[in-house]
Order: C-alpha cells, then sequence, then structure tokens
C-alpha cells in the first residue's frame, strides 16, 4: 500500500496557484501573440477622473433571447482614450457610453493577479455606424408593420393653430426663441401657449416626453397641437429620440407633432413619424405663424370674393330695377286701362244684375211673409187651447168645485187642518161646506190604525 501511493504521488502533478496562471498568461499569449478585431456592446463604461483612464466591461448577448452569453473586462489607457472618444462621437455623433455595439482592437491579457482582460488599441466608428443604422431601420420597419408610421401625417392640420402644447425643457434657449417669435408676430396673431416641461437629452429623455405626452392627452381638448424643440446640443444627444416607445407615441398621437429638434441633417425616428419636421424651434414658430398667414391670406381673398360677387349682384339687380322702372309706366297705364274696360262692362251690368236682385229679394220677401202669417195663425190656435185647458184644470182644482163634488174644508184659526193628531179637545172648528159653514167643538179625537203589511197584502188579494 505505501508502495502504490508512493507511485501515485510521483503521477499526480501539483502546481501553485501562480504556476498555474502563468501557464494560462502562456497559453493565451501564445495563442494570441499579435492583437485582433472583437465584436461585442459596452456596458459600465466609467473613466477614471485622475488618472483618466477608461474601465468598461466588453458584453454578448443572444439576438433571440437577450440573456448574457460572454462578458469580458476591458480597459483603455488615458493616452489612447484621449485621441479614441472623440475621435469615435465625431465620427458616429454618439457618445462614447454603455449600449453601443463597437468593432475594436484588442490585446488579450492575463495576468497572474488580476485575471482575464483586454486593452482596447482602436475602434471602427463605421462598425458602430453601420449598427445604429441597423437599428433605426428595425424601428421603421416594426413601426411600418404595425401600421402606426404615418398616422399622425395624415391628421388634418388645424386652420388656425393657435392652441399649443409645447415640450421642451424650460431652461432650454430654444423655449425662448419660439416662445418670443410667436408673441411678438408681426401680425400680432394671438397664440395660446402651454409648456409641459421634460428632460431633452440623457437616459430618462424617452420617460420624460411620453410622460409629458400623456399629460397633454389629459387636457386634448384645449390644444390644436403638440411642439416638440430643444435648443441645439450635441449629434449625440439626438440618440434619445430613435426610441421606439417613443416614436409610437408620437405616431399615434391624436393631435398633429411639430419637431424642432435643432439639427437640420439629422433626422430622428421622432422626426420621421411627426406631421411635421422643422430644422429648429425657431423654423417651428416661423411655420405656425405661416399658416396663420396662410388663413389670413384665404380669408381676405373669400372678403375680396365676397365683395367682388356683392357688387356684380347689386349691379344686375340694379339693372333690373331700371328695367322695371323704364317699364313701369306702359304696364300701369296698360293695368289702368284694362281696370277702366272693366269697370265699364260692370257699369252696364249692373242695372240688370241690380233689378233682378231686386225681384229676387221681393219674391223671397213675399213668400216669408205668407209662411209668417200661416205660423203666426198656428201659434194662436195652440195658445188658444192651451189656455183653455189650463182655465178648466184651475177650476176643477178650486175649493169651491170641490165642496160641490160632496167635500168639506175644516179650518181651525183660519187654517185648513189635514191631520186627526192636529186636534184637540175644546177646540173650536169651522167646517165649511157648498151651501155654508157649521161651527163645532171637538169632544173627543179618534186616530185611525194603520193596516199591517199582512192585512194589506190579504186586502190586495
Amino acid at each position: 500500500m505505501p508502495h502504490e501511493q508512493n507511485n501515485r504521488n510521483k503521477e499526480r502533478q501539483e502546481l501553485s496557484l501562480l504556476e498555474l496562471n502563468n501557464r494560462v498568461k502562456g497559453a493565451v499569449y501564445n495563442a494570441f501573440p499579435d492583437t485582433c478585431w472583437v465584436r461585442a456592446e459596452m456596458s459600465d463604461v466609467r473613466t477614471n477622473a485622475s488618472s483618466g483612464h477608461c474601465y468598461l466591461e466588453f458584453i454578448e448577448k443572444n439576438a433571440i433571447t437577450g440573456q448574457l452569453v460572454a462578458r469580458a473586462r476591458a480597459s483603455i489607457w488615458a493616452k489612447t482614450f484621449r485621441m479614441l472618444k472623440p475621435y469615435f462621437e465625431m465620427e458616429t455623433g454618439q457618445l462614447f457610453a454603455s449600449g453601443l455595439k463597437v468593432l475594436v482592437k484588442v490585446a488579450v491579457e492575463f495576468h497572474e493577479l488580476y485575471g482575464y482582460s483586454l486593452t482596447v488599441l482602436d475602434i471602427d466608428p463605421a462598425y458602430t455606424l453601420g449598427d445604429m443604422v441597423r437599428k433605426r431601420m428595425e424601428i421603421v420597419r416594426q413601426l411600418k408593420e404595425e401600421g402606426v408610421f404615418t398616422l399622425n401625417k395624415e391628421l388634418p392640420f388645424p386652420v388656425l393653430p393657435r392652441r399649443i402644447a409645447i415640450i421642451t425643457s424650460p431652461t432650454a434657449a430654444g423655449y425662448e426663441d419660439f416662445v418670443n417669435q410667436l408673441s411678438h408676430n408681426k401680425a400680432g396673431y394671438p397664440f395660446y401657449f402651454r409648456l409641459f416641461p421634460a428632460l431633452m437629452q440623457g437616459e430618462r429623455t424617452e420617460e420624460s416626453i411620453i410622460a409629458a405626452l400623456d399629460h397633454i392627452y389629459r387636457h386634448i381638448d384645449c390644444f390644436d397641437v403638440v411642439v416638440i424643440i430643444r435648443g441645439g446640443g450635441a449629434t449625440s444627444d439626438l440618440n434619445s429620440f430613435d426610441s421606439y416607445l417613443l416614436a409610437a407615441n408620437c405616431a399615434q398621437f391624436p393631435l398633429p407633432v411639430i419637431t424642432g429638434i435643432g439639427h437640420e441633417r439629422d433626422d430622428t425616428i421622432l422626426d420621421m413619424v411627426a406631421h411635421t419636421r422643422m430644422k429648429t424651434p425657431t423654423a417651428v414658430a416661423e411655420y405656425l405663424i405661416g399658416r396663420m398667414d396662410l388663413a389670413a391670406g384665404e380669408l381676405d381673398e373669400l372678403q375680396q370674393n365676397v365683395s367682388l360677387l356683392s357688387s356684380d349682384i347689386l349691379l344686375k339687380q340694379k339693372n333690373f330695377l331700371q328695367l322695371l322702372g323704364s317699364r313701369l309706366p306702359a304696364v300701369a297705364t296698360n293695368r289702368i286701362e284694362r281696370s277702366r274696360a272693366q269697370l265699364q262692362r260692370l257699369g252696364a251690368q249692373l242695372p240688370v244684375t241690380a233689378s233682378s236682385l231686386l225681384k229676387l229679394r221681393a219674391s223671397s220677401l213675399e213668400t216669408l211673409r205668407l209662411s209668417l202669417k200661416s205660423l203666426t195663425f198656428s201659434r194662436l190656435t195652440e195658445y188658444s187651447r192651451f189656455i183653455q185647458l189650463t182655465e178648466q184644470f184651475v177650476r176643477m182644482a178650486s175649493p169651491d168645485y170641490v165642496l160641490k163634488r160632496g167635500y168639506s174644508l175644516t179650518l181651525k184659526d183660519g187654517k185648513i187642518m189635514k191631520h186627526a193628531t192636529d186636534f184637540r179637545e175644546g177646540d173650536t172648528l169651522i167646517s165649511r161646506f157648498s151651501d155654508g159653514e157649521v161651527v163645532s167643538t171637538v169632544r173627543k179625537t179618534l186616530v185611525a190604525a194603520h193596516l199591517s203589511i199582512n192585512d194589506s197584502e190579504n186586502n190586495e188579494q
């Protein structure tokens, strides 16, 4: 057993960490004796203020999933960085910052203490420009596929763009120029504008402008157009305006969007989807004033057309009235002659017509007289008969007539008594007959009992 252990110890090669790292260093040097060009995305870019060195990481992501698949530390020494950074930014128009894809010339190193790293010696701006163009083209393609790329351009522009929502930084010089130019326009057009503050550079530009658009949307009925302006600045700052989310929001905004970002030769994706793209904030102000001039010109033209048309109508009516005036005497004379002839005809016919009407009325009156005479005689006969019947009824209803038929009237104190219950013993009564009266005294009153219902029914049977 000890013999076998000694053999295994002789076969196993043991290295210190330093020896291992030296071997790795040698292997790396043998594999990459010269520099090489590497494609990667920059991340965590930072500059040491005291030394001037730039430290960063290069990363690579899966094109489909976006997951990180490789990472390497890198550095750019101050002497190289002082030349490389301005050269890159001048050529690309982009800040040397994280998120850009680059093609860099590197020396591959492995340090015994610090491990694997890359030293950047050169950079190819053309590759970054190509990647930026590719990204822009991809965003434009996506916007077109979604059918929103030209939506804002298709909105009708207001005839009088007086109410303006402004998105910019309140400290931007371009904002002051824009407001001054609108407020002091030569024609004196009244403009109403309101500032919706937003960042115009940096990583939060996209988020800030979208938030301003959301704020405007909540008061959309108060505005005619939206203006996005910035007062100059570095070309590299335009990278924020190549955002898909910002472009999609502007393209679908329900008000026309006008951009004046401050660069004549650089068209951002935001400029592409906006309704109108102008170079600078002052150019935007001139455009809005020009639209008002256009509306004023059209109004003046309409006013002139109305004036000419009114003059033409008045002239035609004047000529017509003059024509009527020249014809009026002849027309009036003709009308008078016709009326005179008609009156003469009526005058000739009047005696015959009057005689005929009088005869007709006389015949009608005679008929009415005969009818009235007959009706009067009939009514008098009817009323005479009624009076006779009434007289006979009165005579038959008189007390004398009743007494002659054998009835008598009993009076007490001069009043006719109708019921036995009205008498008391000792009352003096006067009984009147047809041939005289009898005076008597009541000795006793007898009241007859009422017949019961059964007796009445028996009597009826």
